[in-house]
């Protein structure tokens, strides 16, 4: 090593800085005070160690070399003695010997840990704010006895407050009245986090009341997040009042497209008309059944001139109609049955041998008099 070289390196072992010096094979043979303070090693536990195996993480040893062999300066993260990080920049040094060839380097390097930390709470501090700016929150914390310490966010002033308006009052004093407001805060202060929805100056909130906790367990704040979710409850209530309006709707025409008339004394008719389903099917069955029994029916005539099809499930539930409304003491007679839809019973195979079928309402209504006239008759002979 030159001695200008020599007397440089000797002046900065009493730099402030942690200073590390290297040789040609980039093992530590210089090592300071300030690098002992900074990464926790002593001279003794640092000589002759590689510096890369020492104090820096995997993957970053290639940079370091070509950085200590050319010279300049770069930042690094690096891990102290107990494992914890620190980022470092580094101001590397090339030295020569006598005959001008590579005999290590002296490295200078600055703990920009406290920077780092300063510049990472500055940006997230920028994106709470972009947060509070531009959502309907207001984000709030209080301490272990309920005073505000903090009270922000667009949400505020949808409730008819100031930012801040809080800031030093205490919650219980203000909510006192209010259990339900309380709850939250009562659980996230006992360290159980908290999710509810309650409305408060009238607006609706969905909150989330969370416990912040020490480093030893014990609860120092709570930090609560509150949405305004006014607008969204509002237009729940009105899709839901369009849903039931829909829903009556759809049963009124329903009721409309399967009318139960009765058209005689005892005798109810039933013309279906459009597309009949297995939904459908079933609504039909309850509500002829219950007009048999209400009528106190003797005929039931089910006509199907309006209906052009049916599914082979829905064929089913029209012959269990009918044999339904025999076992209630009345006859069940289809009328107007089309050709496609007789193709689809005797494609099931269906038994129609106990059952009346005749070609429309018309046939239907006169077998129904015919009837009734023959049991007329049959009880004054009696």
């Amino acid at each position: 090593m030159g001695q200008l070289a020599k007397g440089y390196v000797d002046a900065l072992r009493q730099a402030p800085l942690p200073v590390i010096e290297l040789g040609q094979d980039l093992r530590i043979i210089g090592w300071n005070e300030s690098a002992e303070g900074l990464f926790g090693f002593t001279r003794e536990e640092a000589a002759g160690r590689s510096v890369a195996d020492l104090i820096l993480p995997g993957g970053t040893a290639e940079a370091w070399q070509r950085l200590a062999c050319e010279g300049g300066e770069a930042p690094f993260p690096c891990t102290r003695k107990d494992g914890s990080a620190v980022q470092c920049a580094w101001r590397c040094e090339p030295l020569r010997d006598e005959r001008g060839e590579p005999a290590g380097a002296v490295c200078i390097g600055q703990d920009l840990t406290a920077q780092a930390r300063v510049a990472d709470l500055r940006h997230k501090e920028k994106l709470l704010g972009v947060l509070m700016e531009s959502l309907p929150i207001c984000v709030w914390a209080i301490d272990p006895q309920g005073t505000f310490t903090l009270h922000d966010g667009k949400g505020v002033t949808s409730a008819g407050l100031e930012r801040g308006q809080f800031l030093g009052l205490n919650v219980f004093e203000l909510y006192g009245e209010d259990p339900k407001a309380l709850m939250p805060v009562n659980q996230a202060l006992a360290g159980e986090r908290f999710e509810s929805s309650h409305e408060t100056h009238g607006v609706q909130w969905e909150n989330w009341t969370l416990p912040v906790r020490g480093d030893h367990g014990e609860v120092t704040a709570v930090l609560g997040i509150s949405l305004d979710v006014s607008q969204s409850k509002q237009t729940e209530r009105e899709l839901r009042a369009q849903l039931d309006l829909v829903t009556r709707q759809q049963q009124v025409i329903r009721e409309l497209s399967t009318p139960i008339i009765e058209v005689w004394d005892r005798v109810l008719t039933l013309p279906m008309v459009g597309v009949i389903d297995s939904a459908r099917t079933a609504e039909v069955m309850d509500s002829l059944l219950e007009a048999v029994v209400h009528a106190r029916a003797r005929f039931a005539v089910l006509d199907l001139t309006g209906v052009e099809a049916v599914d082979t499930k829905t064929a089913a539930y029209l012959i269990e109609l009918v044999r339904a409304v025999r076992l209630l003491g009345a006859e069940g007679i289809i009328t107007g049955i089309r050709p496609t839809v007789a193709q689809t019973v005797v494609a099931l195979g269906l038994d129609l041998t106990s059952i009346v079928t005749l070609s429309n309402l018309r046939a239907g209504l006169k077998h129904c008099i015919v009837q009734m006239n023959r049991e007329r008759a049959a009880g004054v002979r009696a």
